[in-house]
């Protein structure tokens, strides 16, 4: 039996006052996504049937290049938030969960550039 209270238990293992801006990121990013979604999804409802030059011309314009490399860039940096979460919480060693970590951010980077040089290529022209 301890003789001690809940708060002197507690002390010196509470909150390091960190992982807030980690979880306001991640919320952000959630929320960006909410009409940046929808724009996508709109948009690739309103070019069902359409051709490659379609696309093209439609990619031309500088806004839809501006809004899906935006769309690309924030759904990435939330995928990647988001997956390193899962590892922290459930992988238990750390050698595998800095691994992980590492790999996740280096593939979220390398896909993110990827299909941003897409996006450029098919909007600057072949």
């Amino acid at each position: 039996m301890k003789m001690r209270s809940a708060l002197g238990q507690v002390r010196g293992l509470g909150s390091a006052k960190t992982g807030t801006d980690h979880w306001y990121t991640e919320r952000l990013t959630a929320l960006a996504l909410v009409p940046l979604t929808l724009w996508f999804v709109a948009s690739l409802i309103s070019g069902i049937g359409s051709d490659y030059q379609t696309l093209k011309a439609w990619m031309e314009v500088p806004g839809h290049m501006a809004m899906t490399a935006l769309m690309i860039i924030v759904t990435y940096w939330h995928g990647a938030l988001a997956l390193g979460v899962v590892i922290e919480d459930y992988v238990h060693n750390k050698t595998a969960e800095i691994a992980s970590l590492i790999a996740i951010k280096f593939g979220a980077f390398v896909w993110a550039v990827v299909a941003l040089v897409a996006i450029l290529k098919l909007g600057l022209g072949d």
